[in-house]
């Protein structure tokens, strides 16, 4: 009936005529309206579907259709609830031709949209309870419910925890039996190349003079030794130094690299020279502190180039070979997200400069204007990805945990991030103190706000482009998804070396703002321990076991007490078992002493060693069971328990003061208390005056701590009270 040019009446007049049709009975309770426009407000006066309304519908126009029936009875014991009303609803949209039924496409079966809910049962429970306890319903609600609900979490804690306990110690049976699980987790030393700086006698520079020299082609030092030029490469150089005497004569000192040196580093080119004889230290004397001081400055500049060398040529050698890089080309525009920073940052001594990163077919490419800053990640060396915008932070990011190592510029890392500064760090503080109510204040505020909002929109624009990439069926082995840390389950804590804002994620636990980063994959967890846990405690430690046993644990420490209970929820959600502990563990021991013998591990109860709980009630049953059993043969006083209860005798003490008081009361009860005076006098006398000046008393106190004097030996000694 809602067509251009009908009158809103003929709406209302359509569902008349059905009711009367279908259920003459249910006219009266039919409501008097059909619905109503929407317009700027959400009900417009002027378009209601009654009978009365001869208003003209025009194309375009958006109706709220309803039809409903009130004060409809149905049985029901409680006389509240036998009266109810009944009202369906849809938003239509007026069209030239058809009309629009905009809530077409949700479910309307009676499964989806009816609830039924058993009001009388909920309340007879409700009054037997109350009736059972003796208190009026309202307060068992309020009290009696809110303390089973705590309980029953925390014991449903406890027994899922019992479950975790049960499963882990299975599966690392199960770990421990399929594999050896013993070796050492220090890697091997590998042997390095024969250091040669030349190959031929020949091939030695003509010597100029008879000082020492740099062959920076070569990488050779040529010493003056005997009256000959003698090479040595400048690998083998420990340390050089230079110094200089009273006489105004400069030493150079040069250690070398022996075996058997103290943190000298293995080489196992010495056991194949066996019996050679090395040379540990030269000492070259100078009238030339200048030509001292360069010589010394060249070896050492050329000794940190070779080192550098080598050292990402050996990082290099243990890359895993990664796929070439698909540019997106003619397929698709490649997703960007420009002037990021990148961090590990490139090497080099220029000015930092920003750069791009670019989703293509098979990884992404960060680079910037030089030609030689470039990297690319493959999707399929992508473990985690990981996108924070900045909320309390300085920084939006997007983050990368590589399942091998990559180089970014010179350096060897698996967690590549790239950012953007949402504000300024440093902050100009010239032109004097402001307002906090100055305009320009409010406006530059205003504008960090702005420019944080516009970055975090172009992240999450980016994140979500890049997710329906991966979504693509030949990306469903990956398995990738961008991952936000959940800031609410946050905790403080020291990883490394400086306190951080830990947050989990739905996979893993990170700090991805302070570096080194930290990456902990929940999957990879064995179990958790919390440590320093105890009254009085303001902080604790926690302690994270991997599955690999050749890997350190983690450690993080010095979480605040607070943050105990919201951990040990986490935990239990993610289904990983944890215990606590009063002191901190020698973990490296603990895993040495399973890999070794991990039979005995599984046949002492497995991790059930940290369960602090069993093992306070099996010491308590010892302590009992030892109580329980005195040989009468045994005398109760010995010397070594007098020696050995100190803390039993101060507490004794007390007891014997009491009743000592006691019985010199009872032998005083017949004295006057002329009597008692008069003994109080002599003692006063014998002792000295007590009530004396603050001056005497001071003045006694000098004399006895300059002579030393001992009390006369009339004198009654204090008995010395211990509290």
């Amino acid at each position: 009936m809602l067509k251009p040019g009908r009158k809103c009446s003929a709406a209302y007049q359509a569902a008349l005529s059905i009711v009367e049709k279908e259920a003459p009975d249910w006219i009266p309770n039919l409501t008097k309206s059909a619905g109503t426009g929407i317009g700027l407000e959400f009900r417009e006066s002027g378009l209601n579907l009654n009978g009365k309304n001869d208003r003209l519908v025009k194309a375009g126009m958006v109706f709220n259709v309803s039809v409903g029936f009130q004060n409809l009875q149905c049985e029901s014991k409680k006389p509240k609830s036998s009266v109810f009303s009944l009202l369906l609803a849809d938003t239509v949209i007026v069209g030239e031709q058809n009309t629009e039924v905009v809530t077409g496409k949700c479910s309307k079966a009676v499964k989806d949209v009816a609830y039924s809910f058993n009001e009388d049962e909920e309340e007879e429970e409700k009054s037997v309870k109350a009736e059972a306890n003796g208190f009026e319903p309202f307060m068992s609600k309020t009290v009696l419910r809110s303390d089973n609900h705590e309980i029953s979490k925390e014991e449903l804690r406890r027994q899922h925890q019992a479950e975790l306990a049960r499963q882990k110690n299975e599966e690392t049976a199960r770990r421990l039996a399929g594999g050896p699980g013993n070796g050492d987790n220090r890697s091997v030393a590998k042997s390095s190349t024969d250091l040669i700086a030349y190959k031929n006698v020949n091939d030695l520079p003509p010597p100029r003079d008879f000082m020492i020299q740099i062959d920076q082609k070569n990488e050779a030092v040529l010493l003056p030794i005997y009256g000959s030029m003698v090479p040595f490469h400048v690998a083998t150089i420990r340390t050089v130094s230079s110094q200089q005497d009273t006489n105004r004569n400069c030493f150079i000192r040069i250690i070398f690299n022996v075996p058997g040196t103290p943190f000298s580093p293995h080489d196992l080119n010495s056991s194949k020279n066996q019996g050679v004889i090395y040379l540990k230290e030269v000492s070259f004397r100078s009238k030339d502190p200048r030509h001292i001081s360069e010589v010394v400055q060249q070896i050492k500049t050329l000794r940190r180039q070779v080192v550098a060398r080598e050292s990402e040529k050996a990082e290099r050698a243990t890359l895993v070979t990664q796929e070439k890089l698909q540019l997106a080309g003619n397929r698709f525009k490649p997703i960007r997200l420009s002037d990021l920073w990148i961090r590990p940052v490139f090497g080099g001594r220029g000015r930092k400069i920003p750069g791009t990163l670019e989703a293509h077919v098979n990884g992404f490419r960060y680079s910037t204007t030089r030609a030689d800053e470039r990297v690319d990640i493959m999707y399929g060396n992508i473990k985690h990805a990981f996108f924070q915008p900045a909320e309390k932070e300085m920084i939006t990011l997007v983050h990368f945990h590589l399942h091998n190592h990559i180089m970014v510029g010179n350096k060897k890392t698996k967690d590549v991030q790239f950012y953007v500064e949402v504000m300024d760090v440093v902050q100009t503080l010239g032109g004097g103190k402001r307002s906090a109510y100055d305009p320009d204040e409010i406006e530059e505020e205003q504008r960090e706000r702005d420019r944080k909002n516009k970055i975090n929109m172009d992240f999450q624009s980016f994140v979500n482009r890049v997710n329906d990439l991966w979504g693509q069926p030949q990306f469903n082995g990956l398995d990738l998804e961008f991952d936000q840390p959940l800031r609410e389950l946050g905790f403080h804590g020291v990883p490394y070396k400086a306190s951080a804002f830990i947050v989990p994620t739905s996979s893993c636990l990170v700090e991805l703002v302070e570096t080194p980063f930290l990456v902990v994959t929940l999957s990879e967890i064995e179990i958790v321990n919390l440590e320093r846990v105890g009254l009085g405690q303001k902080n604790f430690d926690m302690t994270i076991v991997f599955k690999d046993f050749k890997k350190d644990v983690l450690r993080i420490d010095s979480i605040p007490s607070t943050s105990l209970d919201g951990i040990k929820e986490w935990l239990d959600t993610t289904d990983i078992k944890y215990y606590e502990s009063r002191l901190n563990l020698n973990w490296r021991q603990i895993l040495k002493t399973i890999t070794d013998d991990p039979q005995s591990f599984i046949a002492n109860g497995g991790w059930e060693f940290l369960n602090l709980e069993a093992s306070d009630s099996d010491s308590e049953q010892s302590e009992e069971s030892d109580q329980g059993y005195e040989p009468s043969d045994v005398e109760p006083e010995s010397e070594s328990e007098d020696d050995d209860s100190d803390s039993e005798s101060l507490v004794e003490s007390e007891d014997e003061e009491e009743e000592e008081s006691e019985e010199d009361s009872e032998e005083e009860k017949g004295k006057t208390w002329e009597e008692l005076e008069r003994e109080a006098s002599n003692a006063d006398r014998e002792k000295g005056n007590e009530s004396d000046s603050e001056e005497d008393r001071r003045r006694r106190k000098m004399k006895a701590f300059g002579k030393s004097r001992a009390p006369p030996s009339s004198s009654i000694p204090k008995r010395s009270k211990l509290r």
